[in-house]
């Protein structure tokens, strides 16, 4: 594993420990010598990660489309700060720059973003790590709808156990350093497989 996408607020949260945990996690990044792959913005826990990262010094790509690049939201002082047309473009582009994916708290965007990795994996469209890193419990109603999910038929139990969540940094770089993909296929059923063709 050689880089590292982050997926996290541009919002800085209501609580101190968010940002003391984007600054942990963006300290550790460099210190293991990672590359830090983001959405390339200078505002909220975006920013945090990627200074912290910059300051124990690591590098940083940045990949931001030209929309919020205008909003001027762009973090100038990265690495590498790459301009596509779309977020759909963005995705792609931090997909194909990432060996592995790493949720913090956020909004809609940090879910969409993780969320499409998790499905891309589903599908076997890409094998990468994915994770949620969880600070202060943000993600355990989120976890918990994904249980459902698996209890209601509507996700594969391998593939959910293949979705890290924890809050110890330690532990979760040594899972995604030591992953292996789960086999499972996405249908749960093969006779309704059969019957949706």
């Amino acid at each position: 594993m050689k880089s590292i996408c982050v997926y996290c607020g541009s919002n800085a949260g209501s609580k101190p420990v968010y940002t003391e945990r984007a600054m942990a996690l963006g300290d550790r990044i460099a210190r293991e010598g990672l590359q830090l792959v983001y959405g390339g913005g200078n505002v909220g826990l975006m920013g945090v990660v990627a200074d912290a990262v910059l300051q124990a010094g690591g590098e940083v790509v940045g990949v931001i489309p030209e929309q919020l690049v205008n909003w001027e939201v762009a973090h100038k002082g990265v690495t590498r700060l790459e301009v596509v047309g779309s977020m759909h473009e963005r995705k792609l582009r931090m997909f194909d720059l990432a060996d592995g994916f790493v949720a913090l708290p956020g909004g809609f965007g940090t879910l969409d973003e993780m969320f499409e990795m998790l499905t891309w994996r589903q599908l076997g469209i890409g094998n990468k790590p994915c994770a949620f890193l969880d600070v202060d419990g943000f993600f355990q109603p989120l976890i918990g709808m994904i249980d459902r999910m698996v209890e209601e038929r509507f996700l594969h139990p391998a593939q959910r156990a293949d979705l890290w969540h924890g809050d110890d940094l330690e532990t979760m770089l040594g899972w995604m350093k030591d992953y292996s993909p789960a086999s499972a296929t996405k249908w749960l059923d093969e006779k309704h497989r059969k019957t949706m063709r």
